[in-house]
């Protein structure tokens, strides 16, 4: 996975880490994303967050219009990825998101 982390993509992740509020945030990704690209992004961290309340994956795709092939690649993250959906989605859950 090293691979991936070039300069390019650590400065973006230091970018990110240092956006202090929802307006920087939304100006960022705005700037930076396709509304497509936000969109799916965020179907994605949706699709997360019902899997881990236990939705099966037909409740999952009519609530957010993920594919199954979407939901059962999150899915796969979840079970055996590197822990950042469940990192964000503990975040979320303390503070009430």
């Amino acid at each position: 996975m090293d691979k991936y982390y070039s300069e390019q993509v650590n400065m973006l992740l230091k970018a990110v880490l240092g956006l202090k509020d929802i307006k920087t945030c939304k100006m960022f990704f705005e700037d930076v994303c396709t509304i497509k690209e936000l969109q799916e992004m965020s179907q994605r961290l949706q699709v997360a967050k019902e899997l881990k309340n236990g939705k099966n994956y037909q409740e999952i795709s009519k609530l957010t219009g993920a594919s199954t092939a979407t939901i059962s690649r999150v899915n796969k993250c979840l079970m055996y990825g590197n822990g950042g959906y469940n990192a964000v989605l503990k975040y979320l859950e303390e503070n009430n998101e």
